[in-house]
């Protein structure tokens, strides 16, 4: 799989009170006729030459850096378009979101296409993809991260005990503080989800819409669902896929990864299990399960090859994203096994001090994470938190419940968390898995109960992160397409059976 596919694939990434300054006037439609669009060829890696000629062309949109201030500073958002198959069929624009937050997603149109978007909706729509704000090719924000701060990405290291909380304090305040500095042109602030969204009706007025249709999955449910709640006269037909809940992800949000490994590990242990004369792992899901815990500890108290406790968790987590992983994370169980050591490219590569090729993305995980909502302060909090996941979830519950750099964030938030509006049109489809690593089918109740009667809830008896187009269950397949192509919404919630 190319680059660019695989980071369309992998692109993911899962609190009350008073919030500083007051909420932004910005949920009229953004008409201005000074904002338009000029198609050109897009920047060099969006596409892969080897794939045939060029299909995406790209354009910029400008946007105020502070909606508060719309005269301004200004950034720019680069969008790409898969034009529509059929000019005849052309219904509109569908607005596509990958994840992250951070994900980038120029080469997302194509992508989902060579996975099998369905013709009736390429040819419904103009699919247009987006690095959304501080994100890749549009006006980009930098923490500054090297390969070696970067690794965990935006999940926390796995507390192995109560000291490793207090040990990770200096480093997550240490995160927050280099943000801070190396925030030299004063962008990371305005990075958030409400501005996100408010970009998305600057992109609709800009393509001349006056509606827009969107597709968005993990965080991209967020994104989703601050639109449809910000602007809902101008959200058309709204898809969530492998929702983290709400419009964003604060602590007790991240902590629903925990759950969400508890619920999908049984698959890859049952799979293991099948195959216990090819691995070794154990002929029982509860034998795999304990082999889990077995290799974990060991690699607790003695790491190898640059892979510790910590890490091996992270990578099996990992590893249920997509049944597609378990094979090769099962070769790595059986190396740890029989050699001590992880196999090829199992454990963890020397930190130089370069650069992070991760460093925007992990840049703006954070600054809309912690610009969205309040996070505790208290390391108390944490300390609380780690020892009740631990029991709850004890796979996983350590690192999701873990401390952030969000403890010690001081460039936000700057508005409260947008809230869910149930008084729109009922336009918003939820689709979800059952059993979900990081973002579970609690996330997608939840959502579903805050949008009431505005949503339907499609369950997937299924295992992984993404159900459509990224999953392979038909019924799904057939729910979704139907309601982009032709607004058919179920009449109910409604649970397709595996296959």
């Amino acid at each position: 799989m190319n680059r660019q596919r695989t980071r369309s694939l992998l692109a993911v990434l899962g609190l009350t009170g008073a919030l500083a300054g007051a909420p932004i006037v910005a949920a009229e439609p953004a008409e201005d006729p000074a904002v338009q669009v000029r198609w050109g060829a897009c920047p060099e890696g969006v596409e892969d030459p080897a794939d045939g000629p060029a299909r995406l062309h790209c354009a910029t949109v400008s946007a105020p850096l502070n909606y508060r201030e719309p005269e301004g500073a200004r950034i720019e958002i680069m969008i790409s378009r898969l034009a529509s198959n059929s000019q005849d069929k052309r219904r509109g624009v569908l607005l596509l979101n990958p994840g992250g937050p951070g994900g980038a997603g120029l080469d997302q149109p194509k992508f989902l296409a060579a996975q099998g978007l369905p013709a009736d909706v390429l040819d419904s729509y103009d699919v247009i993809g987006m690095d959304t704000r501080g994100v890749g090719h549009s006006t980009p924000v930098s923490c500054g991260f090297t390969d070696d701060q970067a690794y965990f990405g935006n999940i926390p290291p796995y507390a192995v005990n109560d000291a490793a909380i207090t040990e990770r304090a200096p480093v997550a305040q240490g995160v927050a503080e280099q943000c801070a500095a190396n925030d030299h042109e004063g962008r990371l602030r305005h990075v958030s989800t409400a501005n996100m969204a408010r970009d998305l009706d600057r992109i609709r007025a800009a393509l001349g819409e006056d509606k827009v249709s969107f597709l968005g999955y993990s965080y991209g449910t967020a994104l989703g669902a601050a639109y449809a709640s910000m602007f809902p006269q101008q959200a058309d037909r709204i898809v969530l896929d492998s929702n983290i809940g709400d419009t964003y992800l604060d602590h007790d949000g991240m902590r629903r990864y925990g759950r969400g490994m508890e619920e999908a590990f049984p698959d890859f242990a049952e799979w293991a299990a099948g195959r216990h004369d090819t691995y070794g792992l154990g002929g029982t899901p509860e034998e795999v399960r304990r082999t889990y815990f077995t290799l974990a500890e060991r690699l607790d108290a003695n790491p190898v090859d640059g892979m510790d406790g910590s890490l091996f968790r992270f990578g099996t987590f990992f590893t249920l994203y997509r049944p597609a992983l378990y094979a090769p994370a099962a070769e790595s169980w059986k190396s740890l096994l029989e050699t001590g050591r992880p196999g090829p490219g199992g454990g963890r590569p020397p930190g130089t001090g370069a650069p992070s090729p991760n460093d925007n993305a992990w840049s703006v995980f954070l600054a809309v994470t912690c610009n969205d909502a309040e996070w505790p302060e208290d390391i108390q909090t944490y300390h609380r938190a780690v020892a009740e996941d631990r029991e709850r979830y004890p796979l996983y519950g350590a690192a999701a419940s873990n401390l952030m750099p969000c403890a010690y964030w001081k460039l936000g938030p700057s508005e409260p968390p947008v809230r869910i509006d149930d008084t729109g049109p009922a336009d918003v489809l939820i689709v979800q898995n059952q059993r979900d690593p990081v973002t579970p089918l609690r996330g997608g109740e939840l959502l579903d109960e805050k949008f009431g009667g505005r949503s339907r809830l499609v369950t997937v008896d299924g295992s992984g992160h993404g159900v459509y187009v990224l999953g392979t269950n038909p019924c799904a397949s057939d729910v979704v397409t139907g309601y982009l192509v032709n607004g058919t919404m179920p009449e109910h919630d409604l649970t397709c059976r595996a296959g």
